[in-house]
């Protein structure tokens, strides 16, 4: 098929990849979902954002050299469009009563497509479906979190046991599996959406670059009276990692990227308002202040993010400002 003919056709599910500098990886994942969608009505279409390191071609010559063609289409984007821009591409471009989005730096398991698809049956009501994210090791990875509030930002910065099991009900990562009624938002490495929760909430917000997309678009579709399954059989493995590089600056203590913090700053503003975002940051101040008196009493200071201090106020005056942080002091 196509893609003229693939965009003009209604499908089950439609996979959305974005490929940015990552075309072995890439490909590893479209190979991991072909090898489950044979019998669906499904396609694949993978985003290149721009990457501009000869990945694009790599990944249009594997798709040409398929024997009797695969159901791939590859978008190349006229920009980075960042990860809301690239997957509302392939909703715009494609139909579908599904839409799974998956990051490249994933591989699918058992069945995965298979088990969202009949849950998704099984629950009418839910609009997004979360399956079971594990490491190479099979071990799972924490993927559904309850909403972020200012007090869970006093817990970030606080990292002090004490702190965290006094507002236990505020601390977003959830034990796994979790409690359906529990989960906030999930993470968008790997979900499968309704085209209902589209058709009533729109695409995803593309004022986020990169990150906290995910967990904006949970509350937008809690809002609208949506809510989100997790699929345990479901299972998806995740490697972390494969394009953007925050998990390992911030594992190091070096500074992250400026659109981290636009991102986070642009969330608290939508969920909270400004006095929501300003609340947000002191909070996160008197939990660093918290973090800091442990040495008092004999304990150690958990380090910091460079500069997060100073970083968390990016696009403070302007909240809904530049999504790459150029109002960073």
């Amino acid at each position: 098929m196509g893609d003229e003919a693939a965009r003009a056709t209604a499908f089950e599910v439609v996979v959305s990849i974005i490929n940015y500098r990552t075309a072995d990886m890439t490909l590893a994942c479209v190979q991991s979902v072909l090898l489950q969608i044979g019998h669906l009505n499904a396609h694949v279409v993978v985003v290149d954002n721009e990457s501009n390191d000869g990945s694009v071609e790599k990944i249009e010559a594997w798709i040409a050299a398929q024997p009797n063609g695969a159901p791939v289409s590859l978008i190349r984007s006229a920009d980075n469009s960042g990860f809301s821009g690239g997957h509302n591409q392939v909703v715009s471009a494609f139909s579908s009563k599904f839409y799974f989005v998956l990051n490249s730096d994933a591989v699918l398991r058992d069945d995965c497509v298979d088990h969202l698809l009949k849950q998704a049956q099984i629950q009418p009501k839910v609009g997004l479906f979360a399956p079971r994210l594990e490491g190479e090791d099979a071990q799972v990875q924490t993927s559904c979190f309850r909403n972020p509030t200012p007090v869970s930002e006093l817990i970030r910065a606080a990292q002090t046991g004490h702190v965290t099991r006094l507002f236990s009900r505020y601390d977003q990562p959830l034990s796994m599996p979790p409690v359906a009624t529990d989960i906030g938002w999930a993470s968008f490495a790997a979900i499968m959406i309704r085209r209902e929760v589209i058709e009533s909430i729109g695409l995803m917000d593309e004022g986020f670059f990169l990150y906290f997309e995910d967990t904006d678009y949970c509350i937008a579709a809690a809002r609208a009276g949506w809510s989100i399954a997790y699929v345990e059989p479901a299972r998806v493995v995740h490697f972390r990692g494969g394009s953007a590089p925050v998990k390992k600056l911030g594992a190091a203590g070096k500074r992250l990227p400026a659109y981290y913090y636009a991102s986070r700053t642009r969330l608290f503003y939508k969920a909270y308002g400004w006095h929501g975002l300003v609340a947000a940051n002191l909070l996160w101040h008197v939990g660093r202040s918290i973090a800091a008196a442990r040495v008092l009493v004999g304990g150690s200071y958990p380090r910091a993010v460079a500069s997060e201090a100073r970083d968390i106020w990016t696009n403070f005056r302007t909240p809904l400002g530049d999504r790459m942080g150029g109002g960073r002091t």
